[in-house]
């Protein structure tokens, strides 16, 4: 089988469960594009070699017929009235120029272009793309990074520096323009007009530029600088059509508001003119449908934090041994208090590398989107607010998970029998999961009624990487931050001993801003924990 072929089939089934997009939502499947990309680039110099060979041969002809020609051409009849010059000027003509036509159409692309035909397939697609422009940008807001920030690359943290150009910057607002996110329009369009302005070298023309963000600046109200940017546009471009359109419309709209300032003062009142309301030299983010997003994104930063010296004081760190277990008697678990109230305990050494490895092994292949429960249909979906991928692993998958179950069952001396499997989930690029209950409301009493073990009554959450910047687990609701640690894990309980919920809970996995963030999560349940956990005297205990 000839190399490339070989290559291809490899590729094939390497690949072949990559079927769907979303690669964004998950660094740990991001990286086999690495390995697609090198695959890629191989085939690409075996290509470039193969046309190097075949035009370094026609050179060689060429060199060859150049000194023959110039001989025979000073004197065609000197030179053929040798019988063995006319001879091979007859078969030349006949059939060696025909040999280097056949040379010349010699297609070596077959190779390449196969391989990129079967690999193409399994690309990211116009989703994965903009997932992962929308990912920077959430970055870029939690983190308070400004665009020049992200475009050269300052990033805590990173190993491989790397930097947008004026078209990665333009793309970035092409995007954010075409989901109606004006606010992220102005701010990557005014970063690629910077870049062109310092004289990068680019595709893309400060027309298009600037098409994109008069229009972007004129849907925050800003008139003025619109105009400024499109009177630039058109000393540009005298032609542009819709610029001179806009120009014109702007020009009417300002006229207007003259007019109306006139009359205001004609009749002595007090004038209420809008004004963009602009920080900073940018225009202000627009609010959401979060009302914690400040709080929340915050702690990601780690302000905010409600650590005070009294609280300080009344955590501890132990030795736990499970309420006297007998398999934690000998070694018990370091046990460290993160929270007071709710109570918050991280354990350490709960999981050895070699299991997290063979963990993340058996993840890997069945890694699917995270979803969420619409609160509206009870329907599993994808959204915005969750971007990770996760898996389910079984006791029967391998030894190591059921290990790994009966651990977690020692340290918090609650049942595996009634929780649910373990989950396994990777976050991709700014990946998160925005301020959420595990546990199910009274308005989502149907939540896990098909599982028949009443609700989660507890989480524990292993961390299994640790994460170079971002990536907290955070309560905005008492101001508690808990960061990525590999080997430890964190467990609360999200219901009072009564069975009600604790709204306390409500917790949010921060975007990753640098790093690999695999986390995976035991969730208990009440069936089967009634006299492990029994209830307590008030509703609150």
């Amino acid at each position: 089988m000839k190399p490339w072929l070989q290559l291809v089939f490899y590729t094939c089934i390497f690949l072949i469960w990559h079927t769907e997009a979303e690669f964004f939502t998950s660094i740990g499947q991001m990286t086999d594009l690495i390995y697609a990309e090198k695959d890629l680039v191989q085939s690409l110099k075996e290509y470039i070699r193969a046309e190097e060979n075949k035009l370094s041969r026609i050179k060689s002809w060429a060199e060859k017929m150049d000194v023959l020609t110039s001989k025979s051409a000073s004197d065609p009849e000197g030179y053929l009235a040798h019988p063995v010059n006319a001879y091979k000027l007859v078969k030349r003509l006949n059939t060696d120029w025909l040999e280097l036509e056949n040379l010349v159409l010699q297609d070596t692309t077959n190779g390449f272009i196969a391989n990129l035909t079967i690999q193409r397939q399994f690309f990211p697609t116009e989703e994965d793309e903009t997932g992962a422009a929308k990912a920077l940008m959430r970055l870029q807001d939690t983190y308070k990074l400004d665009p020049e920030t992200l475009s050269r690359g300052n990033l805590p943290g990173t190993k491989y520096r790397s930097s947008l150009t004026v078209g990665d910057c333009f793309g970035m607002g092409k995007t954010a323009y075409n989901d109606g996110d004006y606010y992220h329009t102005v701010l990557w369009m005014e970063q690629a007009l910077k870049q062109h302005d310092e004289g990068e070298d680019t595709t893309v023309s400060k027309v298009e530029i600037l098409d994109y963000l008069s229009y972007a600046v004129f849907q925050f109200g800003d008139l003025h600088r619109a105009m400024e940017l499109t009177r630039r546009l058109i000393s540009l471009d005298s032609t542009h059509e819709r610029a001179g359109s806009n120009l014109r419309y702007f020009e009417k709209l300002l006229e207007k508001e003259r007019e109306e300032e006139e009359k205001e003062k004609s009749i002595n009142k007090t004038m209420t003119t809008t004004e963009p309301v602009v920080q900073g030299g940018a225009y202000e983010r627009p609010l959401d449908y979060l009302p914690e997003r400040d709080i929340y994104e915050a702690l990601c930063r780690g302000e905010g934090v409600k650590m005070t010296p009294r609280r300080q004081k009344r955590l501890f760190c132990r030795y736990h041994d499970g309420n006297r277990n007998p398999h934690l008697l000998i070694a018990p678990f370091k046990e460290e208090d993160e929270w007071d109230s709710p109570h918050i305990v991280r354990y350490y050494d709960v999981m050895s590398d070699e299991e997290i490895e063979k963990i993340k092994q058996l993840a890997k292949p069945r890694l699917a989107r995270a979803t969420v429960r619409d609160p509206k249909t009870g329907v599993l979906t994808v959204a915005s607010y969750r971007v990770s991928k996760s898996s389910w692993l079984e006791e029967d998958d391998d030894p190591v998970v059921a290990k790994v179950n009966q651990r977690m069952q020692q340290i918090t001396g609650l049942t595996v029998k009634t929780a649910e499997l373990l989950q396994v989930a990777n976050y991709g690029m700014g990946g998160q999961y925005e301020p959420h209950f595990d546990f199910s409301r009274k308005d989502e009493p149907d939540a896990f009624k098909r599982l028949g073990t009443g609700n989660r009554v507890a989480t524990f959450l292993n961390y299994m990487s640790d994460v170079e910047a971002g990536g907290a687990t955070v309560f905005p609701d008492f101001g508690a931050a808990i960061w990525p640690k590999k080997g430890t894990a964190v467990f609360w309980y999200n219901l009072f001993r009564s069975g009600e919920g604790d709204y306390r809970t409500r917790h949010a996995a921060c975007p990753v801003l640098v790093g690999c963030k695999w986390v995976s999560n035991k969730w208990f349940h009440e069936r089967g924990n009634e006299f492990l956990r029994p209830c307590g005297r008030t509703e609150v205990d």
